[in-house]
């Protein structure tokens, strides 16, 4: 029988989690200085990122890929580039996230494709310098 973390120890590893995919610069500052943005950093903190991104189900890789799915489903941009960072940190070439946005395409529409092929192109350049590289 195992024991299910307590808030702290799911807060502890949320915030573990979420500075390797995202980076301490983004979750430094993030809001953090803004006190009325603290209940919803803290829950998001210990439930998506200690409560699943935690779980040993699905690897981040593929968490990741997932989360680019739907947030292109979803047209929430600013949260996609930031989450296409995180997919490259979490190993997801550029060619894997060119195929979620192929099949975005098909389920969500050209346009949501379109969408997050342009961001990948985006982020990419500004995460490693340039084209050419996964």
């Amino acid at each position: 029988m195992t024991t299910e973390p307590s808030a702290p120890q799911r807060y502890a590893e949320g915030d573990r989690i979420r500075r390797e995919v995202l980076g301490d610069e983004h979750v430094n500052s993030l809001l953090s200085e803004w006190p009325p943005a603290k209940p919803l950093l803290d829950l998001i903190t210990e439930y998506p990122w200690g409560s699943v991104w935690a779980r040993e189900g699905l690897d981040r890789r593929t968490r990741s890929l997932l989360n680019l799915a739907l947030l292109t489903a979803l047209n929430r941009p600013e949260e996609l580039r930031l989450n296409i960072h995180g997919a490259l940190r979490n190993g997801c070439s550029v060619e894997e996230m060119a195929e979620v946005a192929l099949q975005c395409a098909a389920y969500a529409g050209a346009p949501a494709g379109i969408s997050l092929m342009k961001a990948i192109h985006e982020v990419q350049k500004t995460h490693d310098g340039g084209p050419g590289h996964s």
